[in-house]
């Protein structure tokens, strides 16, 4: 990794700026954004008592020499905060905004206080987006970007890639439909060029207060594709699943580890008594749940592969959904290949089969690994234990 030097008035030659930021004089933390770009370093931390640190591929790197003062931090942030920034962290400790240099990128950023210090983290958006072959991504996962409305849930812990899949399927739509997509994050992780499609990108705590305020409005803003950051509450969900009904695509995130849990999470979020109707909207718009979970790859090049799990709505789906028979969705995913389901165990078997993923690796990461070895061996049996297909 390139480094730094030792001084903060220094820091240029650690990377030559790009011709459009060579225009004018940078800041200093306009400099470290520079060196961050030129390292590939996902985020920049910056903390009293500490040399300035880059995360590049997942791994953190101290760079340069000086050790940071509290002053230095603070100069550093306050030279790029506007007034009324510096005044709402001073009252509220805490602040979010997104910073963007001519010519290098755009970051998202934190100041906060440490030990009564400032400190700051700031993560590089990402404007290079990922295609289904980069990713390893099943066909099952480009065909839901072929639906015109309905609702569709990437799930899956945090750090699972949820939002690379989202964004890989957002720019195929972009390269392939003339369409209108409105997107609602916090953060914003990726940025969007128009294409044959053209994006209204709005952050949390930046371009809008909250997700409920930005749902609240966005079926007014004529989209034809609706991104949600993530389903948190009842007012999010409840806004995207009736943009749904109403005729938009909408995709949206949850923390689940399969479809039925999934399903389960989302009728959670509601009191008991709108559960049933809640039940009967997913059954006619919930068009597909996509589950996934990154795994180490055993291919030279290749760092990690997405293990997925696919459920595409069809008419036995939408009844098991209507009679909260929930558990049994994972057999008809289990033998729905041929319209481009799987389950995770489906998923592993054909990663292994393509020297993405070893066996070890596969046996570690199933959630049913004596299920697995028997898959390994052509054998798919469901909960009954009867032969599927």
């Amino acid at each position: 990794m390139a480094e730094t030097n030792g001084g903060l008035d220094e820091l240029s030659g650690a990377a030559p700026a790009p011709a459009k930021a060579e225009s004018r004089d940078l800041k200093d933390i306009e400099k470290l954004f520079v060196a961050c770009a030129r390292n590939k370093a996902s985020d920049l931390h910056l903390k009293p008592g500490q040399r300035v640190i880059f995360r590049v591929n997942t791994i953190l790197h101290e760079v340069g020499t000086r050790v940071l003062t509290p002053e230095d931090t603070k100069r550093l942030i306050y030279e790029i905060m506007s007034p009324p920034q510096r005044q709402r962290f001073e009252e509220e400790k805490d602040l979010d905004f997104a910073y963007s240099v001519e010519g290098i990128g755009r970051y998202r950023i934190n100041v906060f206080l440490d030990r009564g210090t400032v400190a700051v983290a700031a993560r590089r958006v990402n404007t290079e987006i990922p295609s289904f072959e980069q990713l390893h991504l099943p066909e099952g996962v480009r065909k839901v970007s072929g639906f015109n409305q309905g609702m569709v849930i990437v799930a899956g812990p945090t750090g699972s890639g949820k939002s690379t899949t989202l964004a890989c399927l957002l720019d195929y739509v972009n390269q392939t439909e003339r369409c209108h997509i409105v997107t609602i994050e916090d953060p914003i992780e990726y940025l969007f060029q128009d294409k044959k499609s053209f994006f209204n990108q709005r952050e949390i705590g930046i371009d809008v207060d909250s997700f409920p305020k930005a749902l609240k409005h966005v079926v007014r803003q004529d989209p034809d594709v609706i991104l949600v950051g993530e389903m948190r509450d009842v007012e999010s969900f409840d806004a995207g699943l009736i943009a749904s009904e109403t005729g938009h695509l909408v995709f949206g995130t949850i923390h689940a580890s399969s479809a039925a849990q999934c399903i389960g999470r989302l009728l959670d979020l509601f009191p008991t008594e709108r559960q049933p109707l809640i039940r009967q909207s997913l059954a006619f718009n919930l068009k597909a749940i996509i589950c996934q979970k990154l795994l180490p790859s055993c291919r030279e090049g290749v760092k990690m592969v997405p293990a997925i799990e696919i459920m595409l709505t069809n008419s036995t789906i939408q009844k098991l959904i209507q009679s909260g028979e929930d558990k049994k969705i994972q057999d008809v995913i289990r033998g729905g290949e041929e319209e481009g389901m799987q389950d995770f165990n489906q998923s592993i078997v054909k990663l292994i089969n393509a020297g993405l993923v070893s066996k070890k690796v596969g046996m570690a990461y199933s959630p049913n690994p004596e299920q697995l070895k028997m898959n390994l061996q052509g054998i798919f049996l469901g909960e009954d234990r009867k032969i599927l297909g």
